[in-house]
C-alpha cells in the first residue's frame, strides 16, 4: 500500500485507487490537467481505461462481500464520517486552493465547496446515527414479529461533473458510506484532483481497504464500463443529459438502481412588487446577478432565465447590465478576483456559439458577448468570457431552450402571474426556479405550481444537506441530500419470524 503520508506531487500519476493501492494505468496512459486561467499543465493524473475500472470493482466487489465495512456498527460508520469532515477542515486552505486551480472558481468559492463537503458528511453521520434499528410491521398476532431494515446496495459506481468535483463526489460518497456500502468513483477527467485528495483523506481516516475505489479517465472509457458491469449494483451519476441517458441505458441491461442528477435550465422570476423599495429593487438584482454569474455560470442550477414583470424590466435589466460590466474577471487564485474562466477551451467555445445564435435570433446584447481583454489577472490563452445579458428573448430561442453552462443571462418579460408561471415551467428541464415577491400569498402560490424539483422564494442557490436535490422531467432521476439521499444507496429488507409456527396442511399427506 502506497505510504499514507506520501503527496499527490510526490505520486506524481499513480492516481488510480484499488484495493488500497495507488496505481498508473495498466496501459501507461496519462492525462495532462490544465488550468483554466492559462490553459498550461499543473498536473498529471493516470488515464484508466476498462482494464483499470475492472480491478477497481472487483476490489470494491471483494470489500463488500467478504469485508467488514457493510457489517461495521453504524456507530462506527458515523464516527468515520465525523473523522473525515474533521479532516476537511484541517485542510480546507489547501482543498479550496486545489479546487481553484482545478475548476477555474475563485478560491474563495472553493474554500465554501470544502466547507459544505464538510457539512454533508457530518450531515449523513448524524443521520444514520439517530434512526431506529428498523421499522416494526404489525402482523396482527403477537406469534409474530416482523419488520423491515435496511442494507447497503452492494457496489456503487459513482461518476461525477467537474464543475463542482468535491461537493458532487461527497454528495454520493457520504450517503454510500454511511449505508455500508462499498464505491468506485471516477471523477471528471479535467477536474480529479480533490477527489483523488479526498480518498486519502478517507485512508487516513481509517476506512478498511477496497472500500474507496477511484478511476481517473474518461467517461467513454472508465464511465461507460461502470455502468454497464455486471458487479456493480448501482450508479449514481451527474452530468449531462446526453451522457446520463447512455447511462441508464447501459444500467437497465443488468437492472441496476440508477440515480441522475443533470442538467436544469432554471427560471429566476422577479415581480415588479419585489422592486417596489430601493432594498428591494437592490437585492433582487444583486441575487439575479449571482443566480447567473456564480461560477461563470457553471452550475446545473444556475439562474439563466431572468424573467422579469414587464413594468419593471428595463429599469432591472439596466442596472443588471451596469452592474454585470463591473464583475471582476480573473484567475480564481488572485485576490479580489469575482468570476474566474470557463473549464475549458471547448466549454468557452460552447457559450459563444450560444450567444451568436441568440444574436442571430433577435436577442439583443446589453452587456458582455466576448472574451474580454487579456491582462495580469487574465492571461490570453485562458479561458474567459465576458459575464453577458441578453435582452429581449422568446422561447423559441436556442439559447432559452438549451442549458448554455456559461455566464450568459437571457431575459424574458411577462404582465400576469400566469404568463410568469407559464414562462417559467415551459421547459424540459424541471431542476430549480425562484419567485421575487413582496406578495406572501403570491409567493406560495407560484412556488406551488413551478414544476421544478427546488424552488426558492425571495432567494436564489442556497442548499441543505437536510433537504432532498433533484428535479422533474429531464433533469433526472434520483435524489440526492436529505434522508432521500440516504435512501438512494439502500435496499430495503422485510424479516418475518413466526414465534410459533405451525403446520399449514394445505396439501395432503
Amino acid at each position: 500500500m502506497a505510504n499514507r503520508t506520501e503527496t499527490q506531487a510526490e505520486r506524481a500519476h499513480r492516481t488510480i485507487h484499488a484495493g488500497g493501492e495507488w496505481l498508473a494505468a495498466s496501459s501507461g496512459a496519462t492525462r495532462d490537467i490544465l488550468d483554466p486561467a492559462d490553459a498550461l499543465p499543473f498536473a498529471v493524473v493516470a488515464e484508466g481505461d476498462q482494464k483499470d475500472t475492472d480491478l477497481a470493482v472487483a476490489a470494491a466487489r471483494r470489500a463488500f462481500d467478504a469485508g467488514e465495512w457493510p457489517r461495521t456498527p453504524v456507530a462506527e460508520r458515523a464516527a468515520l464520517l465525523r473523522r473525515v469532515a474533521d479532516l476537511l477542515v484541517r485542510d480546507r486552505e489547501k482543498l479550496g486552493l486545489l479546487e481553484s486551480r482545478d475548476a477555474g472558481k475563485t478560491v474563495e468559492e472553493g474554500r465554501v465547496d470544502i466547507d459544505c463537503v464538510a457539512d454533508a458528511f457530518r450531515y449523513f453521520a448524524d443521520l444514520v446515527a439517530g434512526e431506529a434499528p428498523g421499522r416494526v410491521v404489525d402482523a396482527g398476532t403477537p406469534d409474530v414479529h416482523s419488520v423491515v431494515v435496511h442494507e447497503p446496495v452492494g457496489v456503487c459506481a459513482m461518476i461525477t461533473p467537474w464543475n463542482y468535483p468535491l461537493l458532487q463526489a461527497s454528495w454520493k460518497i457520504a450517503p454510500a458510506l454511511a449505508a455500508g456500502n462499498t464505491f468506485v468513483i471516477k471523477p471528471s477527467e479535467i477536474t480529479p484532483l480533490t477527489t483523488v485528495a479526498l480518498i486519502d483523506l478517507l485512508v487516513e481516516a481509517g476506512l478498511p481497504t477496497g472500500v474507496a475505489n477511484l478511476v481517473t479517465g474518461p467517461g467513454h472509457t472508465v464511465g461507460a464500463r461502470l455502468a454497464e458491469h455486471p458487479d456493480v449494483d448501482l450508479v449514481s451519476f451527474t452530468g449531462g443529459l446526453a451522457s446520463g441517458t447512455k447511462v441508464a441505458q447501459a444500467a437497465a441491461v443488468t437492472v441496476k438502481k440508477v440515480a441522475l442528477e443533470l442538467g436544469g435550465k432554471n427560471p429566476n422570476v422577479v415581480f415588479a412588487d419585489a422592486c417596489e423599495t430601493e432594498e428591494g429593487f437592490d437585492t433582487a438584482v444583486d441575487q439575479a446577478l449571482n443566480a447567473a454569474f456564480i461560477h461563470s455560470g457553471q452550475v446545473c442550477s444556475a439562474g439563466g432565465r431572468l424573467i422579469v414583470e414587464e413594468s419593471v424590466r428595463e429599469r432591472f435589466v439596466a442596472e443588471l447590465a451596469r452592474r454585470a460590466r463591473k464583475i471582476r474577471l480573473g484567475r480564481g487564485t488572485e485576490e479580489g478576483v469575482e468570476c474566474g474562466p470557463l473549464v475549458s477551451g471547448q466549454q468557452r467555445a460552447k457559450t459563444e456559439d450560444h450567444v451568436a445564435s441568440a444574436l442571430a435570433e433577435g436577442a439583443v446584447l446589453r452587456c458582455g458577448g466576448k472574451r474580454p481583454e487579456p491582462s495580469p489577472q487574465r492571461p490570453e490563452s485562458g479561458y474567459f468570457y465576458e459575464p453577458t445579458v441578453l435582452d429581449q428573448c422568446h422561447r423559441e430561442m436556442r439559447i432559452v431552450r438549451e442549458e448554455v453552462f456559461g455566464p450568459v443571462l437571457t431575459v424574458e418579460t411577462f404582465r400576469t402571474e400566469d404568463e410568469a408561471v407559464a414562462l417559467a415551467n415551459d421547459t424540459e428541464y424541471g431542476l430549480a426556479g425562484a419567485v421575487w415577491t413582496a406578495d406572501a400569498g403570491r409567493a406560495r402560490r407560484v412556488a406551488g405550481r413551478l414544476r421544478h424539483g427546488t424552488v426558492w422564494i425571495n432567494d436564489f442557490h442556497p442548499y441543505l444537506p437536510q433537504a432532498e436535490w433533484g428535479g422533474f422531467g429531464k433533469s433526472g432521476v434520483g435524489r440526492e441530500l436529505g434522508p432521500a439521499g440516504l435512501a438512494e444507496y439502500r435496499e430495503s429488507k422485510h424479516v418475518y419470524q413466526n414465534l410459533a409456527p405451525k403446520p399449514v396442511r394445505w396439501f395432503a399427506g
